[in-house]
């Protein structure tokens, strides 16, 4: 196992996917980085150098990306804010109701069943 970012990553899996275990990191953004660094898309984690751990991490700092449990919080707050100045949004996620214009006549019961208090 290899640890990179606070995720455990599988040292037989490639690199391109070995980053997209990462929450918040899409397919798109570990195609771009393994692209400026050089790799094949079926590079093994187990074949990194010091390295190249290294300038993967670089990348992903130079990149600005919210990660891991700052992303977790992030969209948290997002979700208390629309609840706290009671946005439409905001009052269906209380009911536990869909929040995007789906049916509710006869659809609505995962998103009764999924609802966090």
């Amino acid at each position: 196992m290899f640890y990179l970012l606070e995720t455990k990553l599988s040292s037989n899996k490639s690199v391109f996917f070995a980053l997209t275990k990462i929450y918040g990191i899409s397919k798109n953004i570990a195609c771009t980085t393994c692209k400026k660094l050089g790799f094949s898309l079926n590079l093994k984690i187990k074949n990194l150098t010091q390295e190249q751990t290294m300038e993967i991490l670089r990348i992903i700092e130079l990149s600005n990306i919210v990660l891991n449990n700052k992303l977790k919080q992030l969209k948290s707050l997002i979700l208390k804010n629309l609840v706290s100045i009671k946005s439409y949004r905001g009052l269906r996620r209380i009911r536990g109701l869909p929040a995007r214009g789906q049916r509710t006549r006869t659809n609505a019961k995962s998103a009764r069943k999924n609802r966090c208090y």
